[in-house]
Formats: C-alpha cells, structure tokens, sequence
C-alpha cells in the first residue's frame, strides 16, 4: 500500500489507508542525534502506548536498553532552569531533562517558546504560578525544552516544569539528586499520576535521593536511598525548595 505522509509525519487526506490496516508503526528520528524512536499509532490487537528506543550503528539499529541513562547526560556543575521528572510510557518508566531559562524581555510582549511540551500548558502554568505562587513574569521571556528530542504530553510534567521555572527566575540551581512529578491544578493543588511507585523506584535506581512528588503518590514504605517530599499545595513545593537551599 501507498499513502501519502504529511509534514507533521501523520497520513494525509481522510486516513483511508490508515483504517485499512490493522497496525501503523511510526520511526522518527531527526538529523542531529543517532538515536531513533519506535512508536505505534494504531494497533487493533494491542496497546499504542509503547515506545521503544534505538540507536543507529555501523552495524544498523540496536535497541537502547537504558533509555533514561540517555536523556540524562547531564554536566557535572549544578545549574539553574534544569530539573528530573519521571515520564511513563507504555509500561516503562522514563527518566527526562526539562530545561527553562527566564529572562527580562525587551519586547512589549514577552515571548513564551515550549519545545516538547505544549504551549497552551506552559501559559497555563505560568498563570497557576502567578496566582497561587507569587511570582510575576510577565514581563520575562520564557523558554522551555524537553533535552534529548522527546515529546511530553501527560500532565505528570507541571510540577517539575515549574520548579525548572522558578530555578531559572531565581538563578538558584536544583539539586543535582532531585526528581520531581505531578499534575498541577488550577486552584493551585498537586494532582496525582499513575504508577507513582514505579517512577520513584525507576528515579531511585539512577541514584536519586530525594523526591518531590504529590502526597497521594509518596510511598507508604520508604524507599531505600531516598527522601520523599509528599505535597499538596504549590505552596508545599515552594517550601521543599527552601528547605533544599
């Protein structure tokens, strides 16, 4: 079969053909980096929630066992704007770099740029982070970008983009052993997300020791290795970094 594929990478036209078959597999990869990523859009008899990760070789592509050892390639200093967050996908979790930088603009209005993450979300967050947080950046550009190309789209992100957020309006670095998650609310509050405990058991395996997380997600045992900071509040979150400096 033959179709025709559009420049975001998605079938062209009524999606016909796509209908017609029973799996659509997508790899995607771009010119800068050696490493390629094995999605499906549509499975009939399975899940589409599964992402695999390949590097291209001399010898062709071989599967990345550790995926998260990739996005974590982080320098050995500490610096401001940067954060961990568990992302879940398929049955696996995901270890990922956010990365934000907040400066004064110059511009009457100051620009907003999110790079695998959606915009609309960031605006979002930054009006949560004005009303429940107190900090007022409107008048700073804001830029935002997921580190190694990957797509975040579960709301699992807000927590840990805003304290990227706040890092960077700060100039004051996150701890180098610090994982963050959750969904942020518009009152304000720290949501849940699934599968909690794999995420702080996968972010502990990768020698982080403490965690910042919503409080129906801290585990009921201790993890050995790591501190669990429950919130429930962006308030509470606030505080933990104050407590971290």
């Amino acid at each position: 079969m033959v179709g025709h594929v559009t420049k975001d990478g998605t079938l062209a036209g009524p999606k016909v053909l796509e209908h017609c078959i029973d799996c659509s597999v997508m790899l995607d990869g771009s010119s800068d980096t050696r490493f390629r990523t094995l999605r499906s859009h549509k499975n009939r008899f399975g899940a589409v929630n599964e992402l695999g990760v390949f590097a291209m070789t001399g010898q062709g592509l071989r599967e990345v066992s550790n995926p998260s050892a990739i996005f974590l390639s982080r320098g050995e200093e500490a610096t401001s704007g940067s954060s961990v967050m568990v992302l879940w996908e398929g049955t696996r979790p995901l270890l990922v770099e956010l990365q934000a930088l907040v400066d004064y603009s110059q511009l009457a209005n100051p620009r907003r740029v999110a790079v695998g993450l959606e915009q609309n979300r960031l605006a979002l967050l930054l009006a949560v982070l004005h009303k429940h947080g107190g900090l007022q950046m409107s008048d700073q550009d804001v830029f935002v970008n997921v580190v190694g190309g990957v797509k975040v789209t579960e709301t699992s992100a807000d927590l840990a983009l805003l304290l990227a957020l706040i890092s960077s309006f700060r100039d004051r670095p996150l701890p180098k052993d610090l994982v963050v998650f959750g969904e942020v609310g518009l009152a304000g509050e720290i949501r849940p997300v699934p599968s909690g405990q794999e995420r702080l058991m996968e972010a502990a395996k990768h020698g982080f020791k403490r965690a910042v997380v919503p409080m129906a997600n801290a585990p009921k045992k201790d993890i050995p290795g790591m501190k669990v900071y429950g919130v429930n509040k962006l308030s509470d979150a606030l505080a933990a970094l104050d407590e971290f400096d």
